[in-house]
């Protein structure tokens, strides 16, 4: 390929993700701003706003265009989600955990899969999320205790998953389970099926959260619940960690992606306080403690989203990027936390009431660090692939 095709591809790109952005900051400014504050403290799930996120497309906006989604690249999804989460954390979770689940029908279903689901994932007329996490494990997948047995034409599963996110809400979910308890290494007996709400299948109780409030986390419990074989993703057995781990890849840049949103938007509530607020007869941003905050505050945040460009860039190409997602997702999340508790101090005694924005920023960045695979965990991926690609 010549460079004026590139040129042109990525000039096309950059049109469409303005595009984007300025309708997702509209949309932020008139329907999610004046309601976040509200809906957050009470719990409340946002459903129009939820409504409003269908008509635009936003369930769909990894899904190819093919299947009537909009088929945005991961660079222009990891900048949307950054503008979200700046506003409300907790929508991009809406979002995300449901294009996991099209993510993994898409990148390893079979034809008829994609066929029948993504069409309905991209409208929001199913929506969903990923059902992997168990009362006893959660970052060791491996150890899951669900099983899923054949049963004539179909699997009766039995099992429970926790913090679910869509748990309630949601109506369909990429459910990992073990198909076979005896084979070694355990992942060879782990498989991932479409699991739609029916007979069997229940939420047992909300769990209630420090922060990120107003989507639903839940228990689900599966008993004798029954699905037809054609809803094995892939149509075989033993690929259940692998579906979980192409859906992680994306997960883990929109988690980043939050991370930078929740980080910008500490800053610049500092920033605007720091202009409001005087002691000692000038503004708090003229004395040196305040200034330095800020500017520690800014570094990370934009160190934090050059890490997030770099992993989505990679998941645009397509490349394998768990060592950059693994980069990002730490390093953004843990900007998060430090910025939220900066901005809380900045604060200072109002940072710590429910009238400031700032409280809501330190109570949901701590998620980040656990969220999509704890931050000890990324360090360790971080570690072997650094091993890895450079032997001795």
């Amino acid at each position: 390929m010549t460079a004026a095709p590139i040129v042109r591809d990525m000039a096309e790109q950059l049109d469409q993700e303005r595009m984007i952005l300025d309708s997702i900051n509209r949309f932020l400014d008139r329907d999610v701003k004046p309601y976040a504050q509200h809906l957050e403290h009470d719990d409340i799930y946002p459903e129009e706003i939820v409504e409003r996120m269908k008509e635009m497309g936003l369930f769909g906006a990894t899904i190819p265009e093919e299947y009537g989604g909009l088929g945005l690249a991961p660079s222009t999804y990891a900048a949307m989600i950054e503008r979200i989460a700046r506003v409300w954390m907790s929508l991009t979770g809406i979002i995300n955990s449901h294009l996991i689940m099209a993510h993994v029908v898409n990148k390893m279903g079979t034809d008829e899969q994609r066929q029948r689901f993504l069409p309905v994932f991209a409208t929001g007329e199913i929506r969903g999320g990923l059902a992997l996490t168990e009362p006893d494990c959660g970052t060791d997948l491996q150890a899951i205790r669900t099983v899923a047995r054949k049963d004539g034409d179909g699997y009766l599963i039995n099992g429970t998953k926790t913090w679910i996110s869509n748990g309630i809400q949601g109506s369909c979910f990429a459910l990992l389970v073990k198909t076979d308890t005896t084979t070694q290494p355990r992942h060879k007996g782990m498989s991932m099926f479409i699991a739609e709400k029916r007979d069997g299948f229940r939420v047992s109780r909300k769990l209630e959260k420090l922060g990120y409030k107003g989507i639903d986390s839940a228990e689900l419990v599966f008993e004798d619940y029954r699905v037809p074989a054609d809803c094995l993703i892939g149509g075989k057995e033993g690929t259940g960690l692998q579906c979980a781990i192409s859906g992680l890849e994306l997960g883990r840049v929109n988690v980043a992606a939050r991370g930078v949103g929740v980080a910008q938007a500490a800053l610049d509530e500092s920033i605007k306080y720091s202009q409001q607020r005087s002691t000692f007869g000038k503004q708090i941003h003229e004395h040196q403690a305040i200034a330095l905050k800020l500017a520690d505050m800014a570094t990370r945040t934009e160190a934090a989203r050059l890490l997030v460009r770099k992993a989505a860039e990679a998941l645009d190409r397509g490349d394998r990027c768990d060592l950059e997602a693994g980069m990002a997702k730490l390093f953004a999340s843990e900007a998060a936390i430090e910025n939220s508790l900066e901005a809380l101090r900045i604060h200072g005694g109002y940072g710590y009431s429910k009238e400031f924005i700032v409280e809501r920023l330190y109570r949901d960045a701590p998620l980040l660090a656990i969220g999509e695979g704890t931050n000890e965990l990324q360090r360790l991926i971080i570690a072997k692939r650094l091993i890895e690609q450079n032997p001795i």
